[in-house]
């Protein structure tokens, strides 16, 4: 018998999963089963390796590997031991050249066709099946990975969940990777982002799982009722020209309904919801894969009955099909398939949507134009041709038919000429054809004497088909005409208003459409002053041609003082009715770019003003007080009549050094400030090491003595300006130390193609929300008050960095405090310093 597989599956490394493996191995030990530890990879995790205690371990082993050895899974000791229950860790391992299997998988196999229970772990983003989208989401690919198929086989799949930030807390804390192993792991692979989606990735391969299980449960027990456990869609098509309007409107539905399974399916044989057509089904499918339906094909004798039982078998919570094509008469007598499928769904809600073809399927189609030349000369031609072949047909067939069915070959040929050609065609078809009909088949015969006074009535009625036929005929050629053109004026005005509404500057755009479609020279939107002298606000084209509204072929009033011009021809009628509602989106576009230059205006004037108003506040404190320090140190010193020993002198020059310091410290962040303002700064950029960089940053910074500076020697070195890459990493550390106490550590770990410099504090840290005002100028964490400085430091240091084409972000230090992280570009290989 083979034996059982059960998985534990996480969503990323850290969650639990071997402690859960562990755990399970004890409870089943507590059991009395006969339980070996196979391989547990414990990654030095003290609490993990303590789990251990109580089990037996096979010893693995050991492989020669260009001089370095490896420890591998014993698979032989463990089928020679034959325990019911083995655990093996790490499931997408690869083993190491020269091992019976080149995966750990398939030792696993082995055990399991050896009758022995295994108890694994995987992560999710070693799923094979997967790999294209975590490398999506995380940027890195992975290289050993396990078939789904292999995971899919298992008895027991439990998935080992907890929340990003807990697991963040988690690696903070030490208890997933080494300390130096920390930092670059929180900024790249475990940021919050990347294990939010990691554990969606999980949760919805799981519930997929469990969905598999549940259908085969369902057809095994003959179950046919539906179980609400997930909400699918199924939406019927048909490959009509509703079948889009259809489909569109259940992709929503699905997609309000929290992501809901969409399944759309096309009934072959019967009505309305049947194939309409050679290639439906091929047009349904790409329509459904175009929103991310599944597509499915049933044949049944009722479309009705076929689509509920395929509803039933998917477990369906809702189903989406269109109304009924059929006439209302139609349905007086047959009130159609929506109707019986509402009557039969059950516990499945079913959704009714509208379309331009409902109620139509009785309708006589419409033609696509007007009767052209062509279609003119045709109907001409088979005015003459079609009653000549008629008295053909009748003088051929004289001995077997009677006068009656001649009369019915002239009335088609009639018909047929009303068809094709419209009102004078048929006119003539009907005179021509009673000619003939009277000469050659009505006694007497050869002559137009009219011997039975029913020829008469059989010519007018003829004439009176073909005018009624002609009629409906040139009826439904205009009609269809100015369908066309309704269609096409409602697209150009869509199109139109979606240049309005997506452009950020529409209106040199919607001018250049105009001029584009109707062959105009140039068009221009021209705006009368207060002096009565017009300008132009916009203009496409030869700008010379339109400069007053007299001069333009076309004149449209949008607004009092607001006129739009065309030259180049004039416009009939209707394309100047059109032109005047393209003319109000013109208004509308004019007026929204004023109104957002007037709000971008009012915006720059309320920034300019807070940040005067800042930095006169900053001025007046921050600029006053060394001045005053150095004042009063001074004036002590000269005072002769002041007693003075050597300490309270060497103390008072201090001051006056110190309070010096602090006045250039803030006149540089000004000017720094003010330069990158003008876009003056230009970087030297040179290879440079952190290490190096920290190293003189922290000299001259008060309190630097507390700093600890971890950083790598081996690092790459970063592209950057020296002098200026001080100036940051001195402006953060400074800002560390006023604002997150006393303990601050200096980092640095490289990722791809940059290396960064983490400044970590941990003091009381900043809100979210505060986050984006961090770096703005004159902040001192919310505007509270501070003992020093103007708050420029961060808005200096970002300034600089963004300047060497780096980024310089903020983010929560696990355990609390913030994190300032300095991201530059790594030097290139060999780059000479």
């Amino acid at each position: 018998m083979r034996g059982e597989l059960r998985i534990h599956l996480g969503a990323a490394p850290g969650v639990g999963k071997t402690f859960a493996m562990l755990g399970e191995a004890h409870r089943r030990v507590g059991r009395g089963a006969d339980v070996v530890v196979g391989v547990v990879e414990t990654h030095g995790r003290e609490r993990t390796a303590g789990l251990l205690e109580g089990l037996e371990v096979v010893p693995r082993r050991t492989v020669l590997h260009g001089g370095t050895e490896l420890h591998e899974m014993d698979v032989d000791a463990v089928l020679a031991r034959r325990p019911q229950v083995a655990l093996v860790d790490e499931l997408a391992h690869t083993n190491a050249p020269g091992s019976r299997n080149a995966k750990r998988w398939q030792d696993v196999e082995e055990l399991l066709d050896a009758g022995i229970d295994v108890i694994s772990t995987v992560n999710v983003q070693h799923l094979e099946s997967l790999g294209d989208v975590v490398e999506t989401i995380t940027g890195a690919r992975q290289q050993e990975t396990v078939p789904d198929e292999v995971v899919r086989r298992a008895e027991q799949i439990e998935i080992v969940d907890i929340t990003p930030e807990a697991l963040r807390r988690r690696l903070a804390h030490g208890n997933v990777y080494p300390p130096e192993r920390v930092d670059a792991a929180l900024a790249h692979y475990f940021r919050v982002p990347n294990l939010v989606a990691l554990r969606e990735l999980a949760l919805l391969w799981i519930a997929d799982e469990v969905d598999v299980v549940l259908r085969r449960y369902r057809t095994e027990q003959q179950v046919s009722d539906v179980w609400e456990t997930r909400e699918r869609v199924v939406v019927a098509l048909t490959g009509g020209r509703e079948s889009e309007t259809v489909l569109r409107r259940a992709a929503r539905i699905a997609k309000r309904s929290g992501g809901a399974d969409l399944m759309a399916v096309h009934v072959l044989r019967g009505d309305g919801l049947a194939a309409t057509g050679v290639g439906a089904a091929d047009r349904v499918r790409r329509m459904a894969e175009g929103v991310g339906a599944s597509f499915h094909t049933v044949v049944g004798e009722s479309v009705d009955d076929a689509l509920l039982d395929f509803a039933r078998g998917a477990n369906a919570t809702q189903l989406v099909l269109g109304t009924s094509r059929r006439s209302r008469l139609a349905r007086v007598f047959d009130p159609g398939i929506g109707a019986r499928v509402v009557q039969e769904s059950g516990p499945i809600d079913v959704h009714m949507v509208t379309h331009s073809a409902a109620g139509r399927a009785l309708r006589l189609p419409r033609l696509r134009n007007g009767l052209p030349a062509g279609r003119q000369a045709l109907g001409w031609a088979t005015a003459v041709l079609a009653p000549a072949a008629a008295t053909v047909i009748g003088i051929a067939l004289t001995d077997w038919v009677d006068l009656s069915t001649d009369v019915v070959l002239y009335f088609l040929a009639t018909v047929l000429a009303a068809l094709a050609g419209g009102l004078g065609p048929a006119l003539l078809a009907a005179l021509l054809g009673g000619l003939l009909l009277n000469f050659f088949l009505s006694p007497p015969l050869y002559s137009l004497a009219i011997a039975n006074p029913g020829n008469v009535i059989t010519v007018s009625t003829m004439l009176l088909v073909g005018v009624l036929v002609a009629l409906v005929v040139d009826r439904a050629a205009r009609r269809a005409e100015q369908a066309v053109r309704a269609r096409a004026e409602a697209a150009l005005l869509a199109s139109f208003a979606r240049t309005v509404l997506t452009r950020s500057d529409p209106l040199p755009r919607l001018l250049d459409r105009v001029r584009e479609t109707w062959a105009l020279q140039s068009v221009a939107l021209l705006e009368q002053g207060e002096d009565r002298v017009w300008r132009r606000v916009a203009c496409t084209g030869d700008a010379g041609a339109c400069d007053r509204p007299e001069k333009a072929d076309v004149d449209v009033v949008v607004d009092e003082g607001l006129h739009l011009v065309g030259t180049g021809r004039a416009l009939p009628a209707a394309d100047r009715r059109l032109l005047e509602v393209v003319g109000g989106q013109a208004l509308l576009a004019l007026r929204g770019q004023r109104a957002e230059a007037g709000a971008a205006d009012a915006e720059r004037r309320a920034a300019a003003n807070e940040t005067r108003g800042a930095l006169l506040s900053a001025v007046g404190h921050d600029l006053r007080s060394p001045l005053t320090s150095i004042k009063a140190a001074a004036g002590s010193l000269r005072d002769e009549h002041l007693p003075l020993g050597p300490d309270d002198r060497a103390e008072l020059l201090a001051t006056v050094e110190e309070s010096a310091d602090r006045l250039t410290g803030l006149v540089d962040n000004l000017l720094d400030s003010s330069r990158l303002a003008a876009g003056a700064v230009t970087p030297l950029l040179a290879p440079v090491g952190y290490d190096e960089v920290a190293a003189t940053a922290l000299l001259g910074l008060e309190g630097a003595d507390g700093v600890r500076v971890e950083i790598d020697e081996d690092l790459p070195d970063v592209l950057a300006d020296a002098g200026l890459l001080d100036r940051v990493v001195a402006n953060v550390v400074d800002n560390a130390l006023r604002h997150g106490g006393t303990e601050v550590v200096l980092r640095a770990s490289a990722y791809s193609d940059r290396v960064e410099l983490r400044v970590v504090d941990r003091g009381r840290g900043v809100a979210p929300r505060e986050r984006d005002a961090l770096f703005a100028a004159f902040q001192r964490l919310g505007d509270r008050a501070a003992t020093s400085g103007l708050g420029l430091g961060l808005s200096v240091a970002q300034g600089l960095t963004v300047v060497m084409g780096g980024e310089l972000t903020a983010e929560d230090t696990p355990g609390g405090g913030l994190t300032v992280v300095i991201s530059l570009p790594a030097a290139p290989v060999g780059a000479a310093r």
